[in-house]
């Protein structure tokens, strides 16, 4: 025993004595230098081009910008608002209602976050699409020429993708906060007599709290740079801030007005993520 310790024991000042010499500053360059030079760098390559003459001037007051800006934050709203609604529902059934299943739709949660947006969106196409299944079946019972579901190519299809693949990545934290609340306490509120949605709003709803902030933070970011979703319904007429950068740059190829919606698009989501953090700090201050 003594034999192993002591190759340890004369080894350690030497690698403490390593660390002495060495100032702090020079840990943090590789870090540093990676980051810089993988997203620093562009970013900055982004807003000098964005600052060309007349750039900002012209985008602001361009009606395009201004439709743009307006859908993608009103999908950014409400796609939250669903998976926040859709989500904590889903979560308390998972979480508080035993069914046969239940420890694999709650893996599956964790799977379905791997999934790339365009897949979900694919599989919507497939189900109500102008050619898809419920068109199908609809034409075959009624004789008709064309089906009637044709919402996926409008607002409201984008709006639905968008909360069919962001929901799970509000109930993953919602379950993880679940699984802390102890079961003393709604056995407590039921044997009191409260009942399933007065103990859902006094006890779990508290408790949920910052994970809602969470997932819901995360979601509304998300939903503001989203592209996938929106390019693949076809949806016409709806123009995003991602999808009109890519309009700007690659088929119109004005970079510096692709720049400045780039720009605006990035300052929102820092803004809604610095709001983020006060908003969490606030609630886990009350808790």
């Amino acid at each position: 025993m003594s034999d192993t310790a002591l190759p340890r024991a004369a080894g350690a000042p030497a690698m403490s004595g390593v660390r002495r010499g060495l100032p702090r500053w020079v840990w943090a360059l590789p870090p540093v230098g990676v980051l810089a030079l993988a997203f620093l760098y562009p970013l900055g390559l982004v807003v000098r081009e964005s600052l060309a003459p007349g750039a900002y001037a012209d985008v602001f007051a361009s009606q395009a910008f201004r439709e743009a800006l307006t859908t993608t934050v009103w999908l950014a709203a409400g796609a939250t608002a669903g998976c926040l609604v859709l989500g904590f529902t889903l979560a308390l059934v998972v979480a508080f209602v035993p069914f046969p299943g239940g420890r694999a739709v709650a893996r599956f949660i964790d799977v379905f976050l791997s999934f790339p947006s365009f897949l979900i969106t694919l599989a919507l196409l497939f189900l109500y699409g102008t050619v898809g299944v419920a068109n199908g079946v609809w034409t075959d019972v009624t004789g008709a020429a064309e089906g009637p579901f044709r919402f996926l190519t409008t607002p409201w299809g984008v709006l639905l993708a968008e909360i069919t693949y962001f929901t799970p990545f509000v109930m993953r934290p919602l379950l993880a906060a679940f699984s802390q609340i102890d079961t003393a306490q709604l056995e407590a509120a039921s044997s009191l007599g409260a009942r399933p949605a007065r103990i859902v709003r006094r006890v779990i709803l508290p408790e949920a709290l910052p994970a809602l902030a969470a997932g819901g933070s995360l979601v509304l970011v998300m939903c503001l740079n989203e592209f996938g979703i929106v390019l693949f319904t076809g949806a016409k007429g709806v123009t995003t801030l991602p999808t009109l950068v890519y309009g700007k740059a690659i088929l119109e190829s004005d970079y510096p007005a692709a720049c400045v919606v780039a720009v605006v698009n990035i300052a929102i989501s820092v803004g809604l993520y610095a709001l983020y953090r006060v908003v969490s700090r606030r609630v886990g201050a009350q808790r």
